[in-house]
């Protein structure tokens, strides 16, 4: 897989059926290595490594009902409290971020009112913090770490 612009992290990887697997220490399984799911683990591990959010507190691929459309997120962070703190849509690497890309992360925040947005595709990372009362966002350098 192609090097992204993260740190180096150790994955745990099996081949089954000439199908690469990557290990999710999130959803404690496997799951078949897609170039955005290199994406997405690299962020997990960010996540978890560099801004210490403890694992109890992220989750990966839900499904949520937007306008009457199930569509799935990525990546969630939740506070202690139960409120989410970050919402971050993964694209291959391939993939440019576009105001389409940023449309679409915000169309998640409606329902989930996240404080913080990230979008990556592994080689390009953008940062927001949301304003929900003026229902914008504020494009930032970096995410907080985590805080109680």
């Amino acid at each position: 897989m192609q090097k992204l612009n993260f740190p180096t992290y150790s994955f745990r990887f099996k081949n089954s059926k000439n199908k690469v697997s990557i290990f999710d220490s999130i959803r404690k399984k496997f799951v078949i290595l897609q170039p955005e799911e290199w994406v997405r683990q690299h962020c997990v591990n960010f996540l978890i490594h560099e801004k210490n959010y403890p694992i109890s507190l992220i989750n990966i691929e839900k499904e949520i009902i937007i306008n009457d459309l199930r569509k799935r997120y990525d990546i969630v962070v939740f506070k202690s409290n139960g409120s989410i703190q970050l919402i971050v849509e993964c694209k291959a690497p391939n993939v440019n971020i576009t105001q389409a890309t940023f449309d679409q992360i915000a169309r998640y925040n409606l329902n989930l009112k996240a404080n913080y947005l990230m979008v990556t595709n592994g080689l390009n990372h953008y940062y927001c913090a949301m304003d929900l009362k003026n229902e914008c966002y504020n494009f930032l350098t970096d995410i907080p770490n985590y805080s109680l």
